[in-house]
């Protein structure tokens, strides 16, 4: 194989909390293109679980040539959640290999589908056997309803897919379904005349001081007159992220340790990370932003290994703003004039433009797994064999370790 392009989207709960991934892939050659045994040895081999999925589960699909194969009983249980295509017919010897792997622990799924009558006949005999069906949410609610309904006497959790926009989200709740696949969570609640709450003005200005030439007291003593802040930060500095000799107990020792600007970057991540999820686990909001300021450096590194560290914190900044809207609720144009950013900064975000623009542009086509785009960009840049697809894969497991203090 030359290539292999793998993506993740994320599987959240009714709590907005992280549960499992869908894994992505694209093979750029034709021989094995598509075929189940490929990724799967792919993830085992080439990336490993632990760097591309962490401690989640992953939904992979397998075709009828992998499910017939006995490799699929080499593969650790723990880690897959196969995933039978539309395509395979389900025959006898399928649906006794179906029967082995339900026996052996295997969990299995039924892939993006859409619930007909003949959907119900094709599957009868396996539905005692499958732990999850992923739907598409195309009929009308009332049969949507009833089919839900249908399908969860045999136990099968409902995988809704494709939901783009918190209506679809909000839907598929009140359908019944049990977890929720898609970036809905990352789509903003703007209300006509919103204004921003006062915490979100006192993170402002804090976070204007610190790109300012502000003196450290002033920057300390306004940060102690923000006690919830300041102790959420201190505990962030101290979650494992860092890897200081001493804890840290004060904010005058991390503007002494970190600086100004890798500490205003940290406010704004510690924003996302008392977002949207209803648990004590880092959001997955937070753990798309993390993914998008290491794609934001690394892919600047690649292009322009001199790059200043003023360039690089600019690129990181374009992944730690993009999706500030999601939470405060306000228009992004308007929380961009109130802080002072750089030109280039802004307008990368708004329209894509610049050099940070056509970056971030990549890794909004990373996050779709919109593999054309990021092959016509490596073609581009004639980045070397493989050098997206670290990148790709590394900024992944990064997000991957910067969630894991918080777990278990």
């Amino acid at each position: 194989m030359e290539h292999i392009y793998l993506g993740r989207e994320p599987i959240l709960d009714s709590n907005s909390s992280l549960k499992a991934y869908e894994i992505l892939y694209n093979e750029s050659t034709k021989a094995s293109r598509h075929t189940s045994a490929a990724i799967i040895d792919a993830i085992l081999n080439k990336f490993g679980t632990k760097r591309l999925i962490g401690k989640r589960r992953a939904f992979v699909k397998v075709d009828e040539k992998f499910l017939m194969h006995d490799l699929i009983f080499s593969v650790p249980k723990e880690f897959f959640i196969y995933s039978l295509v539309s395509s395979i017919e389900i025959d006898e010897k399928i649906l006794e290999r179906v029967e082995q792997l339900h026996k052996k622990g295997y969990l299995i799924s039924i892939d993006d589908t859409i619930i007909t009558e003949e959907f119900f006949k094709k599957y009868a005999n396996v539905f005692s056997l499958v732990s999850f069906v992923k739907l598409k949410l195309y009929a009308s609610k009332e049969v949507k309803k009833e089919w839900i309904q249908a399908l969860k006497q045999y136990n099968i959790k409902i995988v809704a897919v494709g939901l783009d926009t918190d209506d679809e989200y909000q839907e598929a709740i009140e359908l019944g379904c049990d977890l929720f696949q898609g970036y809905f969570f990352a789509q903003p609640k703007i209300l006509e005349n919103s204004t921003y709450e006062p915490s979100q003005t006192a993170i402002l200005n804090l976070y204007n001081l610190l790109i300012s030439d502000a003196e450290i007291d002033k920057i300390t003593l306004a940060f102690e007159e923000n006690h919830e802040i300041t102790l959420q930060l201190l505990q962030f500095i101290n979650s494992g992220a860092f890897h200081f000799r001493n804890r840290i107990s004060s904010i005058g020792q991390i503007l002494t340790l970190m600086g100004k600007i890798p500490l205003s970057q940290w406010l704004m991540l510690m924003i996302y990370s008392k977002s949207l999820s209803k648990s004590s686990e880092i959001s997955p909001l937070m753990i798309m932003i993390k993914h998008r300021t290491e794609l934001m450096e690394k892919i600047l590194m690649a292009l322009k290994p001199s790059a200043s560290k003023h360039l690089l914190g600019e690129a990181y900044f374009v992944g730690v703003l993009s999706l500030i809207d999601v939470v405060f609720g306000v228009e992004l144009e308007d929380i961009l004039s109130d802080m002072n950013i750089s030109q280039d900064v802004e307008d990368a975000i708004l329209k894509n433009e610049g050099l940070l623009g056509e970056i971030f542009t990549l890794v909004q086509a990373i996050e779709i797994f919109d593999v054309n785009y990021i092959m016509r960009f490596q073609e581009k840049y004639t980045l070397g064999d493989n050098l997206l697809e670290n990148i790709i894969l590394e900024s992944i497991e990064s997000a991957n370790e910067f969630e894991s203090p918080t777990r278990d």
